[in-house]
């Protein structure tokens, strides 16, 4: 069983099945909890194939059975060029991943759609992934599943919300005092420390040891990629003498089994406080002569992604336990936490509070490197969706110029503050040194989905289209956090390649109704398709929302797109949406 396609490995009876009556109950009780939050169409999708799978029709749930009885696409429907079943799908996978770990943790049953098709999988819940002690089994809220995609997902409307409460309780309620309060001490900002046990060799043979010793090293080496944590090699007595923000928060635990030609890896984080398991996985994996090294870098790669880059599994711990409340010394990191949250929706009236909270950041800890860069990115995201009307756009790119090269002097391995860097270059029209920076931060850290997303884009509106929209859409595939940014993207790179109708299906999937751009890309693939009654709507928006965008559209087109025939082409889709745009 390779990394991929894994299955869940449970203590107990595996031939225990739920009653139809037991999977309906679930359904109804997953379908009406506010931790299961997707659109109505993917709803109906789950409700869908549930009812098909009890009725004995499970054979007969395919993406074209599901397009034409759910989504209502027509006989001609091909799931090659029209990817709606597979999008919705992965939307249902990564809500129902959500609600297991937050509302759902204790449910007697449990639904999947196991990748590979659409066809559901319901198990009873008999036991733990672990041979745990007493105390932490009653705590587990963890499930196996694919290395890849465990990072949990955190909807669009849910990351509203947690963006919200960080934001009030990080920097409204007492944090301006707090931050102050610690400047003077002399306090610095805490981020989670994170402390990588070494692995557990259960075999016990020289080829194990090393291929065990090899792993522990790779996942460290992994995790300390991401700035957004720090990695601590255990183990490390407590310092009786150190406060306990100084003690790493989590562990990770990892033991490694030989049989054969095969190789077990168990991982799981445990709370430092109560040793609680907060996230457990397992994976098999065949040994082959002379890629022992490749396996050992595969799966590290596959642990620090799911555990360590935002929306990961200590993102979303953080942020489920900072929505209660923020302790005194971690304001500063709850504004980041509050950042990623905004890149949900991005929403302008989120963007001004997390603005302002970072900023606060930033002036009370001025050698928070990922602070800085983050402060660095809401000035680009100014300047390129039209946040701030009242200020000039290169007032904007000045103060974003200023805050990323700050990031970028206090930690240049710092893949965010590269990001910000690449981004204000590229945006200032040094688009050959703006993808040097990113090339670089993508060999620093390639496992970056929130990053390599963003590099993709830039490679694309530079011309590099094929390489770039590729590396879209697999941060798409494999971001664990909200993709409707990176969505429409990929409506740009089906525009360019003239499929039109494949645009809109992405930049509807992209669901970004209060950012303007997301209304300028709509509007010309609209164009595009003659849908004259829905471009007028679009032009509305704009006209009420963005005065004077509309009139200045070959310069806003220009600053994004870069060769003079993309550019053009998508300057026809707004002509033909109805905006008069003149020529040279």
């Amino acid at each position: 069983m390779t990394i991929a396609d894994r299955e869940i490995v449970r203590a107990g009876s595996p031939t225990a099945l739920p009653t139809n009556t037991e999977i309906l109950a679930q359904l109804d009780r997953i379908r009406s909890s506010a931790e299961f939050d997707v659109p109505d169409r993917a709803r109906k999708f789950l409700a869908y194939i549930v009812g098909e799978a009890i009725a004995g029709r499970a054979d007969r749930i395919k993406a074209y059975s599901i397009a034409t009885e759910v989504f209502g696409r027509d006989s001609s429907f091909d799931a090659q060029t029209d990817p709606v079943v597979r999008i919705e799908a992965g939307r249902i996978r990564r809500a129902l991943e959500r609600y297991y770990f937050v509302a759902g943790s204790n449910d007697p049953i449990v639904i999947k759609m196991p990748k590979g098709g659409y066809a559901p999988a319901f198990e009873k819940r008999l036991g733990a992934l672990y041979p745990l002690t007493s105390g932490q089994a009653a705590d587990v809220q963890s499930r196996s599943m694919p290395l890849e995609q465990t990072a949990l997902w955190v909807s669009v409307a849910t990351v509203g919300l947690l963006t919200c409460g960080l934001i009030a309780n990080a920097f409204f309620g007492s944090a301006a005092t707090t931050f102050e309060s610690l400047t003077k001490s002399g306090g610095t900002p805490n981020i989670p420390k994170l402390m990588v046990m070494p692995f557990e060799d259960l075999s016990q043979t020289p080829q194990s040891a090393m291929i065990t010793r090899g792993l522990t090293d790779e996942v460290i080496n992994n995790i300390a990629k991401f700035k957004e944590i720090v990695v601590v090699a255990g183990p490390a007595a407590p310092n009786p003498h150190s406060a306990e923000r100084e003690y790493p928060a989590f562990a990770l635990e990892g033991r490694v089994r030989l049989d054969g030609d095969k190789l077990r890896l168990g991982i799981r984080l445990v709370q430092h406080s109560d040793g609680s398991v907060v996230w457990a996985n397992t994976y098999d994996e065949v040994l082959q002569p002379r890629k022992i090294i490749e396996l050992q870098q595969n799966a590290a790669a596959a642990v620090a992604s799911a555990i360590a880059q935002p929306y990961g599994i200590v993102f979303q711990a953080n942020a489920t336990h900072f929505m209660r409340s923020v302790p005194d010394d971690w304001q500063a990191y709850a504004c980041t936490l509050a950042y990623y949250g905004y890149r949900g929706d991005l929403n302008p009236q989120t963007h001004a509070s997390v603005q302002e909270c970072l900023q606060h950041a930033t002036t009370q800890f001025p050698d928070y490197a990922t602070a800085w860069a983050l402060l660095s990115l809401t000035y680009v995201d100014e300047l390129r969706f039209r946040y701030r009307l009242n200020r000039s756009t290169s007032v904007s790119l000045t103060h974003a110029i200023e805050a990323a090269a700050r990031a970028v002097e206090l930690d240049p391995q710092n893949v965010r503050a590269l990001q910000a860097e690449m981004l204000t270059l590229f945006f200032r029209g040094e688009v050959s040194a703006a993808l040097a920076v990113g090339a670089r931060a993508y060999a620093i850290n390639p496992n970056d989905a929130e990053f390599s997303g963003e590099y993709g884009f830039r490679l694309a509106l530079s011309g590099q289209w094929r390489s770039g929209c590729d590396l879209v859409s697999k941060t798409v595939a494999s971001n664990p956090g909200p993709t409707g940014y990176f969505e429409a993207a990929l409506a740009v790179c089906c525009y360019i390649e003239h499929d039109y109708v494949a645009a809109e299906r992405w930049a509807r999937l992209a669901d970004l109704h209060a950012n303007p751009v997301y209304h300028v890309i709509l509007l010309a693939i609209l164009g595009k398709l003659g849908k004259m009654d829905l471009a007028r709507a679009e032009r509305q928006w704009l006209e009420t929302n963005v005065p004077g965008f509309l009139e200045n559209a070959r310069n806003e087109v220009a600053l994004r797109i870069h060769r003079p025939e993309d550019r053009e082409h998508f300057i026809e889709g707004l002509r033909q949406a109805g905006v008069p745009v003149p020529g040279n």
